[in-house]
């Protein structure tokens, strides 16, 4: 689908939009991002044929040494090539399969000359171009079509009257949900509202009669014509409860959404809970304190981020060992645990249990690439930055998950720092749509700034 479309488009089984119509057999040809953001690409283009530069295998090979998701990911997709390679994919391609189309490696052997013309440069991206005029000339009657996540890419092809698409099959449609405050159910009998405060366990479900759907482990405001109620759906109780405000390591919740992700960062039987919200609304803070709470329950507390400078910016070499060279990454993990601490006496016990869980190790603060390969068991996990993420990278860290583990992802839609991701396409979006309606996830969304006035004023304002 196009950038410039409005209207929704039907969709694929594989979640890719239809350009055309159901039995117009189509020709794609993948650009290297395409690859590195999913590796798993080809099994989303159902009967249609994938046609792949020489160019994109030529950068894929720069990719395959490292540890980040991207050499991963140019690791996996060129061993799936090897295991479908045949004799027939340099010349008529090789089958992909009952109801799937074929795979072709394609080379331009020079630029061609409506390339060259608009863009005398030669690069990839020209010889990509050209590979997508070559295979468009071959083909006249069919949709030959560039899919990349590389914005420009696609303008240079549509200005030239060549079709192009960004890779959609893991994007969200709904971003609603990410956006929205505090929802509020007016017109509450106020007896139902009483009885919630009489009964701590909550009230049956049944008893409420809601206008629309209501999820697992939502959070909500009832309001009467004389009362209200701060008030969360279990599922596994099936009953309406309050949330309350309590104190959380020296932080009390500020609002009501605060205390909503309070009340499902507290709750040990909630597995997955992703927090979004802009700067300063005290997503980390909130799940760090939620955490440091439960310190008898889990045998470890984890916080990880992933290493992305701002707006892709390096900090360069950086001196000493491994600790000391992602230590400027993860500062802004040790800023929130200061901001616990200073909310703490300096004779608390508060503050004596977070000094030993440091120095015992059961507070452990790293960068996210460290966590591959390893099994995490009775841990409270904390994943910040989370929307800087790829949706194959969150699936990767949340199967790390062992028994009794609790997975908190935080981000901010808006200050995504990765060039090939957006608010519909990140792996944090992606999780809270994908998780949706599943008894042990929750997802609060926090809309008010609590950090400062300036902060706030920045926030909504720049």
């Amino acid at each position: 689908m196009n950038d410039t479309d409005t209207k929704p488009r039907p969709k694929t089984k594989s979640g890719r939009a239809k350009t055309g119509s159901a039995h117009q057999k189509k020709n794609f040809i993948l650009d290297t991002n395409v690859i590195l953001h999913d590796y798993k690409c080809l099994d989303n283009f159902e009967e249609n044929d994938i046609y792949i530069p020489f160019v994109v295998l030529e950068e894929l090979d720069k990719f395959k040494k490292g540890s980040d998701q991207i050499n991963y990911n140019a690791r996996a997709f060129i061993r799936e090539l090897d295991e479908i390679t045949d004799d027939t994919l340099f010349t008529n391609g090789a089958d992909l399969g009952i109801g799937r189309g074929k795979l072709y490696i394609v080379n331009s052997p020079k630029t061609n000359i409506r390339i060259a013309e608009a863009f005398p440069e030669y690069s990839s991206d020209n010889r990509i171009l050209s590979t997508v005029v070559d295979i468009s000339e071959k083909y006249p009657k069919m949709k030959t079509i560039l899919v990349s996540k590389d914005i420009n890419l696609r303008m240079k092809a549509r200005s030239l009257g060549l079709l192009a698409e960004d890779y959609i099959n893991d994007k969200v449609v709904n971003v609603d949900i990410f956006y929205k405050g505090e929802e509020t159910f007016e017109g509450i009998n106020p007896d139902l509202i009483d009885k919630i405060y009489a009964q701590p366990a909550g009230v049956d479900f049944d008893e409420f009669n809601f206008e629309m759907p209501i999820e697992p482990n939502q959070c909500f405001i009832l309001k009467s014509d004389r009362n209200s109620v701060l008030a969360r759906y279990n599922p596994f109780t099936k009953k309406i409860k309050k949330v309350d405000k309590d104190n959380n390591f020296g932080i009390l919740p500020r609002n009501a959404e605060q205390a909503f992700a309070f009340e499902v960062l507290n709750d040990p039987d909630i597995k997955l809970v992703g927090l979004t919200g802009k700067a300063g609304t005290g997503k980390t803070l909130l799940a760090l304190a939620s955490a440091l709470k439960q310190h008898k329950i889990y045998r470890q507390i984890l916080l990880a981020r992933p290493i992305v400078s701002l707006s892709n910016k390096d900090l360069g070499f950086l001196p000493g060992d491994e600790k000391q060279k992602i230590a400027p990454y993860m500062q802004p993990l040790f800023d929130n645990l200061n901001v616990i601490k200073a909310q703490l006496g300096i004779n608390s016990s508060e503050l004596r249990v977070i000094e030993e869980l440091q120095k015992s190790g059961q507070l452990e603060i790293e960068a996210l690439a460290y966590i591959r390969g390893r099994s995490l068991s009775e841990t409270y996990c904390i994943i910040d930055e989370a929307q800087n993420l790829t949706p194959h990278e969150v699936k990767t860290i949340i199967t790390r998950a062992g028994e009794g583990t609790k997975m908190v992802f935080t981000g901010d839609l808006q200050q995504i720092d990765q060039p090939y991701l957006d608010a519909q396409s990140n792996g944090l979006a992606y999780m809270i749509d994908k998780m949706r309606g599943q008894a042990i996830f929750a997802h609060v969304n926090l809309v008010k700034g609590e950090r400062s006035e300036l902060s706030e004023l920045a926030s909504n304002l720049l």
